[in-house]
């Protein structure tokens, strides 16, 4: 499996072909979620060809992005099995590939610890100090890839019930993030409880970004 050579074709398409309305689904998130499998990946104790298996996962998983905005995943599968046989990666390999991907789609189902890893790295930002900015981001681009805007009040509503929904399912990712993802989760309950509907979206972001 030549896994350089992959990875500078993928973000190398990612970087130059992603519409600029993705503001969360780009080549900066691509990035962000392969550093945190190799961080996850570390932890849990995987290496060797499953590692190259999970890290090809992670370059493929929002590739999909270039063609559609939704229900991507598929299209991120189809594009792997075009590209990966020329890059020595037998179908098998592929297959799970394709499966580690389309566990990233919410909600997310993933059935073993590869594909656990995957999910828990592509959602790693809510449990960080940097939850606020980069959801701001998300916020940006569902306004500008749907037919209708989202008002702050209900975009923060819907984080809310995300949030209290979501589970880590690694070992590696609570420890790294469960604790910062309840305070982040109260500091969403704080917006709630005590909203204007006179400030935007950036105002919110930063009165939590001060606290």
């Amino acid at each position: 499996m030549n896994y350089t050579e992959v990875k500078r074709l993928v973000l190398s398409k990612l970087k130059e072909e992603l519409s600029p309305s993705l503001h969360y689904h780009n080549y900066e998130h691509t990035l962000d979620v392969l550093r945190s499998v190799r961080k996850l990946a570390d932890m849990e104790g995987v290496k060797g060809k499953e590692l190259v298996l999970l890290k090809t996962a992670a370059l493929f998983h929002d590739s999909g992005y270039l063609w559609a905005y939704d229900d991507n995943e598929a299209l991120a599968c189809s594009y792997a099995k075009e590209v990966l046989p020329g890059f020595g990666y037998e179908e098998e390999q592929i297959g799970d590939i394709s499966q580690m991907i389309m566990a990233t789609k919410v909600p997310q189902q993933p059935a073993d610890k590869l594909e656990m890893i995957l999910c828990d790295a592509d959602l790693d930002y809510i449990g960080r100090d940097d939850f606020f900015p980069i959801a701001r981001k998300l916020f940006l681009e569902w306004t500008e890839n749907h037919d209708r805007v989202f008002e702050a009040r209900e975009w923060y509503a819907r984080q809310f019930l995300f949030f209290r929904d979501h589970v880590y399912f690694t070992d590696a990712a609570r420890t790294l993030r469960e604790e910062k993802k309840v305070r982040n989760l109260g500091k969403i309950e704080q917006l709630l409880s005590a909203f204007d509907d006179h400030l935007s979206i950036d105002e919110y972001a930063r009165i939590i970004s001060d606290k």
